[in-house]
């Protein structure tokens, strides 16, 4: 994907070399061009801006022509550039690596070096994804070299196609690196590109200002081989993992190394989840690249010794949210959760480490709950006792800022156990995760009444079913197992059947998605985890009236599960439709289940908060909180004690 020049977007569907010449106003068109092989970006704007259109689609070059004048989809288009290198990476069968980066050539030559370049691809038997700048003949590309981890003579097609590629390049008096620096990877090309003279004079200025040779040795003035240092080639630790980590094979080192270095999860601003931490603490290693850098170095025996039980491999991880926005936001497709919870599991399960007070409280929310469901009128009481309060906050790795939760009485199943039995078959069946039944049974109650206004009847399955997530995102990977097979067990026959299956809490509905398949590999788990919608999803899908929210305004702060796994665009998409005026917060909210109230956690939670969700409560006073994950609404509690409502609340009031 090339792309040129902001305002209307016209995208040009057959892109390759010769269109590149035609464009330039170079050769004549040629009728055969192969289907799909790329697509033009063009961005034109001012008052000019129809007149350059119509010049670029008379070209007649392209196989078709698509003029986008909406600026979200257009903006979509872009994204898409955007994430280039981390989309280009993992777009071919194997994963694919920088070093020939962005080279740069006069714009008018850039169709000739293109077929050069796809030619020296073919002839050293690889593949490539280019993207770049068009209008600045400068192109992208990440490469499927066949390096293998722990044998340094995997790179000598790297070496040769490198080499190969400079020396072409030269032919159009073109520059290495077009848009960055040339780096380690290129250092020892540069006199394909400069003459002695250039070269001994770049020597001379490094000296004077680097007499010690301390400022980035073997770079530019005395560069080091390209093929040392390379990290794909560096020995790797084989860890046998506790999740399956479907997209990388099982191996937990392929998984880290998706990481690149794109560096979208340290944007100064983001309308995206990703990475809650970092904006809270600007600090590189709360970031999803740096924990990636950490763990490829646990495990490929760069600068930790310790593997994955080393201390800085806890501290990386340490301030993780779990929120899985990376899972969606990174182009390179990193899932930092996944990867905390496996190697929480290495270090503690496999290694022996001595677990937090909090993993086995926080981490165990649903058993301990279960518990307590009987007594839950009385344990209520006596936790409102102060010293009692204090006392299980520490006894649970709490800070004692936090509040501690109340348990319902009665639980969901409870509730709706004999009120709802009966033999009229259901239009709906309510899974009761373990969070609504034993924390905010409103929710689903809500829903409840929703539907039956529309004439359907609702029953909840009282078999208890737990996602497991409060054991997987701590690294509880044994125990989770059991507890999902057996979920798993008891959904798929409801699944199967023909009446739809409604999850209330986005965090359970997203590990059904994400998790399920990560402990099992059962036909069954692949059928419940695609089969249970979220309450969004049940009314776009029965196509149920919508009530009328005319006049209302709503900040609503999606569950950053639910944005990154389930997606909320059809939740936004029925408030907007019954009339309501919605402020949607972007990131997270900075609870993020057990990771907000665990102790030494306090401060990076409210600092997160108050990234994008505290403002926008604050600055919209009067509008209607939606929250629907428990996470966020525990944390809205806490720190600005505001009402909050889940969207079947919303609605089930304007019934």
């Amino acid at each position: 994907m090339l792309a040129a020049a902001p305002g209307r977007l016209v995208a040009c569907e057959g892109m390759d070399a010769r269109i590149v010449d035609l464009v330039r106003g170079k050769g004549s068109p040629v009728p055969e061009l192969p289907r799909g092989r790329g697509w033009l970006f063009a961005e034109v704007a001012g008052e000019e801006a129809a007149d350059a259109v119509r010049r670029l689609v008379a070209v007649g070059a392209a196989l078709g022509t698509r003029l986008v004048d909406d600026p979200r989809e257009a903006a979509a288009l872009w994204r898409i550039r955007e994430d280039g290198a981390g989309l280009a990476g993992r777009s071919l069968p194997t994963p694919a690596y920088g070093g020939w980066e962005d080279a740069a050539v006069p714009p008018e030559h850039l169709g000739a070096w293109l077929r050069d370049f796809e030619e020296l691809l073919r002839a050293h038997g690889l593949q490539g994804v280019p993207y770049g700048h068009f209008g600045d003949g400068c192109v992208h590309c990440r490469i499927d070299f066949p390096f293998r981890p722990g044998d340094p003579a995997s790179a000598g097609v790297f070496r040769d196609f490198m080499t190969a590629c400079a020396t072409r390049l030269r032919d159009y008096r073109g520059t290495l690196s077009g848009e960055h620096g040339d780096g380690r990877v290129r250092g020892e090309l540069l006199p394909l590109m400069y003459d002695e003279p250039s070269l001994a004079l770049f020597r001379q200025v490094k000296a004077v200002c680097d007499p010690d040779g301390i400022l980035n040795p073997g770079i530019i003035a005395e560069p080091v081989p390209i093929t040392d240092d390379l990290r794909p080639v560096r020995p790797r630790a084989q860890v046998p993992s506790g999740l399956r980590l479907v997209p990388d094979a099982g191996d937990l080192g392929a998984a880290v190394h998706r990481c690149t270095g794109v560096g979208k999860c340290v944007a100064p601003r983001t309308s995206a989840v990703m990475c809650p931490s970092y904006l809270a603490t600007r600090d590189e290693r709360d970031s999803t690249r740096g924990r990636a850098r950490v763990l490829q170095e646990a495990l490929d025996g760069g600068l930790l010794s310790g593997g994955l039980q080393d201390a800085a491999v806890a501290e990386a991880l340490d301030l993780c949210l779990a929120c899985k926005g990376c899972a969606s936001d990174c182009p390179s497709g990193v899932d930092m959760a996944t990867y905390k919870s496996e190697v929480l599991h290495q270090r503690h399960d496999v290694a022996g480490l001595r677990r937090p007070r909090s993993h086995l409280f926080l981490g165990r929310l649903p058993a301990w709950a279960r518990r307590t469901a009987p007594l839950a009128k009385p344990a209520n009481l006596v936790l409102r006792v102060a010293p009692v309060a204090a006392l299980a906050k520490w006894a649970a790795g709490i800070d004692q800022r936090r509040s501690l939760p109340r348990f319902a009485s009665p639980t969901l199943r409870r509730a709706t156990d004999t009120a709802r039995a009966g033999n009229t078959p259901p239009d709906v069946w309510i899974w009761a995760d373990s969070f609504t039944d034993h924390f905010f049974p409103a929710s689903a109650l809500a829903a409840i009444r929703f539907l039956e206004s529309r004439g359907l009847t609702v029953r909840v399955i009282q078999e208890a079913a737990c996602c497991g997530l409060t054991w997987i995102t701590t690294g509880q990977l044994d125990r989770a197992r059991t507890i999902v097979g057996q979920a798993v067990r008891t959904l798929a026959p409801y699944v199967r059947g023909d009446v739809p299956v409604l999850a209330l809490e986005p965090s359970c509905l997203a590990s059904l998605r994400s998790d399920t398949g990560e402990l099992c590999d059962a036909e069954e788990a692949k059928v419940v985890a695609s089969g249970v919608l979220s309450f969004a999803e049940l009314v776009e899908c029965l196509d149920l009236p919508l009530p009328d929210l005319t006049g209302v305004e709503v900040v609503a702060q999606p569950h950053c599960h639910h944005s990154a796994v389930i997606g909320w665009d059809t939740d936004q998409r029925l408030l907007e439709r019954a009339g309501a005026t919605v402020i949607r917060v972007p990131g997270c909210c900075g609870l993020a289940g057990n990771f907000g109230v665990e102790k030494g956690h306090y401060e990076v939670s409210v600092a997160v908060a108050e990234t994008h969700l505290l403002p926008a409560v604050r600055s919209h006073a009067d509008a209607v909180v939606l929250a629907d994950g428990m996470s966020c609404r525990v944390q809205l509690d806490d720190l600005a004690q505001v009402p909050t409502q889940h969207l079947a609340e919303l609605f089930a009031s304007r019934v």
